[in-house]
């Protein structure tokens, strides 16, 4: 396992460069920036078929800076140069745990003036070409695909806070037990508490530029379960615990073909050793690899004691099956707002049957069950549902005479 990026670059090229970025976060940044493209390519084919369009917005060309602007320009660039300034000086520590570097109070000061200082003086100067005496309005034209990145944004912190809740609702007792260090750590996220926290952000927003929200959904579907998909190849990579319950049976003969760790893999050097009481009781006894202690791999020096379903690769096949599947079908479901909720219904089976050989804690009710059980099960339930009722409201339209 790779958990930083250092960590893959040297076991593929046996050179060492400390970077500060985590294998499973790389992975995230990159299924949000995929997904962003694939999702903005559909908003662009929607608009050429004339399903959704442009907006003309306001905008006053010429305007001062504004005290929120000027504000928002020394929270941010103090908030850059206290940290940054402290980076640079103590390189090492912010790689060695970047997490707790950037959550911690450390930072410099005088870093911090000195770039929320060169931070207000650029932006004066950039407002001092466009400004006006006499400040006008003028309309733009707003095209759908141009607020990708806005979404994109929106959807990250949003989505980000949706999964650090429902994370915390499944697993309340440790919420209970020291509730700052869940609420700000960065380990803990579950995927539809961002979905739909992220989902109800960005349609807030698109309602503001009179999207058709059905075509705007249906232009996400596919980029939501390939953003899925790839993030899940950060959850394998790093070995941050969302993996299988114990598999000691041996391997069919069918899977031959295959290696080993297809279907059972004991995630050597993990992420999760930062925390091994977390390592030991949630996800699994924790051994000691034995030579591991002041190489390279130190302090992730533990692995599974038994092995376990790789069930982030199951997710990673099913996410890439599941994202060609409405790739295709996509032009040819002509009823706004269906391709989403084939998407939901695929999205909650994928769910539903990983969870069966899936390590998660569970609610103490119908035989014990999971928080993703019971959200894929709503899924699949309003996927149809909602298929279904625009299937046969078109069709009743259709009939209708005139």
């Amino acid at each position: 396992m790779y958990p930083t990026i250092s960590h893959l670059i040297y076991d593929l090229f046996g050179v060492k460069i400390p970077l500060p970025i985590q294998t499973f976060g790389f992975w995230v940044a990159v299924s949000f920036i995929v997904s962003a493209w694939v999702i903005a390519k559909e908003l662009k084919r929607k608009e050429l078929e004339g399903k959704i369009f442009p907006v003309k917005i306001k905008n006053i060309v010429g305007k001062k800076l504004s005290n929120l602007e000027i504000l928002s320009g020394i929270i941010f660039g103090f908030f850059i140069g206290f940290k940054g300034f402290e980076a640079l000086t103590h390189y090492s520590e912010l790689v060695e745990n970047p997490q707790q570097f950037i959550l911690s109070t450390r930072g410099s000061i005088m870093g911090g003036i000195l770039i929320s200082l060169l931070s207000v003086f650029l932006r004066w100067k950039e407002n001092k070409k466009t400004r006006l005496e006499n400040p006008k309005e003028e309309e733009k034209i707003v095209h759908p695909y141009e607020l990708m990145g806005n979404m994109t944004l929106i959807a990250a912190i949003s989505g980000i806070l949706g999964a650090k809740i429902f994370h915390n609702l499944e697993n309340f007792d440790d919420f209970i037990a020291d509730p700052i260090s869940q609420l700000f750590s960065f380990t803990g996220l579950t995927f539809y508490g961002g979905l739909i926290t992220g989902a109800i952000a960005v349609i807030i927003y698109a309602r503001k530029y009179k999207i058709n929200i059905k075509h705007l959904v249906d232009c996400f579907a596919p980029g939501l379960i390939l953003a899925y998909g790839i993030g899940r190849i950060g959850c394998h990579m790093s070995g941050d615990g969302d993996w299988g319950v114990e598999n000691v049976k041996p391997k069919p003969e069918w899977m031959n073909i295959f290696p080993d760790w297809i279907w059972s893999y004991n995630y050597p050097n993990n992420v999760l050793t930062y925390n091994e009481k977390q390592g030991s009781v949630v996800f699994g006894k924790m051994s000691e690899i034995p030579n591991c202690s002041g190489t390279f791999f130190d302090p992730y020096c533990y692995q599974l004691t038994n092995p376990v379903y790789p069930t982030p690769i199951y997710e990673v096949i099913m996410s890439l099956l599941i994202f060609a599947l409405l790739w295709k079908i996509r032009k040819k479901i002509t009823i706004p707002g269906c391709l989403f909720f084939i998407y939901l219904i695929f999205n909650g089976l994928e769910r539903f049957l990983i969870e069966k050989i899936r390590v998660n804690n569970e609610y103490d009710i119908l035989g014990g069950i999971t928080q993703a059980e019971i959200i894929s099960f709503i899924l699949i339930i309003t996927g149809i549902s909602a298929f279904f009722y625009l299937f046969f409201s078109n069709k009743s339209k259709k009939n209708k005479p005139t």
